[in-house]
């Protein structure tokens, strides 16, 4: 028996909003788009992607999975999440090597230290 990993639920209040803004972040296209659903992936046939999924209610706290980027740049790649609307956020982490950011419906995601050699 085996697994693909497809992708991963992100609960939106306004999943087009959302998934676009990730689209654009991230440069990935969409792949499909309706009244309640908007998955987005790195390329049509490429998987893992986001499906950003409708919910009536607010996030209310800290969330318990997010997601890491390794950039070639971290302190270009935050200016550029920031300029594209990421905020900073504080969630106890401390002075670490990664910066924490928010997305426009405040779901975290963490920008490490540039590329590993």
């Amino acid at each position: 028996m085996t697994l693909e990993w497809e992708q991963v639920i992100v609960h939106s209040l306004d999943p087009a909003a959302l998934g676009q803004w990730w689209a654009d972040a991230l440069v990935w296209v969409v792949v499909h788009s309706s009244d309640d659903e908007f998955e987005i992936r790195p390329a049509p046939d490429r998987v893992p992607g986001l499906d950003f999924v409708r919910v009536d209610e607010h996030k209310k706290a800290k969330s318990r999975l997010h997601l890491d980027f390794r950039p070639d740049d971290q302190d270009a790649e935050v200016a550029r999440l920031e300029a594209h609307g990421a905020k900073r956020v504080d969630i106890g982490q401390g002075e670490q090597s990664w910066v924490v950011l928010a997305d426009p419906e405040g779901n975290e995601f963490c920008v490490l230290g540039g590329r590993r050699q």
